[in-house]
């Protein structure tokens, strides 16, 4: 089980780095690490499991925060009701709208100790494609959270972290025309 000392942190040279394609089929060794991924965001969201391993609550995570410099992401939110929980390989933004959303309470990283105030902008909705572990192809049309958390991990894979998206002069200025999404 993936925990908190395998998670690396902000400065690593891997979170700056554009993750390789994973070769399709992928390897079981792969495989396990993005259900090892998945569990690990699952289980950190239950209160008991987290207190009991010491796991920080994560809604997403990707293969370059545990120094796999690998396009695989596993993503656990629910979003207005509907579960999105997806374990894919080689994730990528496909589409997205010209509208703008951010989180108004702002974004945080499992990699990132420290608490960046901020507006990330985002595509409002998004169509990514990836392929889940079954070997299936996967396409998902996306709106509100569970949009801004797929694009924050596959930023990820392209060495991108969330704070090079804030405005430094103006962090918590509001986005304009951006549909303010709340958590």
């Amino acid at each position: 089980m993936l925990s908190m000392k395998e998670i690396i942190r902000d400065g690593h040279p891997t979170l700056r780095k554009a993750a390789a394609e994973v070769n399709m089929p992928p390897s079981e060794e792969e495989k396990q690490l993005l259900r090892d991924m998945l569990e690990y965001v699952m289980n950190s969201q239950v209160p008991e499991l987290a207190a009991k391993f010491g796991l920080r609550p994560g809604i997403g995570l990707a293969a370059p925060q545990i120094n796999v410099s690998k396009r695989m992401i596993a993503v656990h939110v629910t979003d207005n009701g509907e579960l999105f929980s997806y374990a894919l390989f080689n994730p990528k933004i496909i589409s997205h709208s010209v509208q703008r959303s951010y989180l108004s309470t702002g974004e945080g990283c499992l990699s990132v100790d420290e608490s960046i105030p901020g507006f990330v902008p985002r595509y409002a909705k998004i169509t990514i494609k990836g392929t889940d572990l079954e070997g299936n192809d996967v396409k998902l049309r996306l709106k509100g959270l569970s949009a801004i958390v797929f694009q924050h991990e596959i930023d990820h894979l392209n060495g991108i972290m969330f704070y090079d998206h804030i405005d430094k002069q103006n962090p918590l200025q509001p986005i304009d025309n951006a549909i303010a999404i709340e958590r």
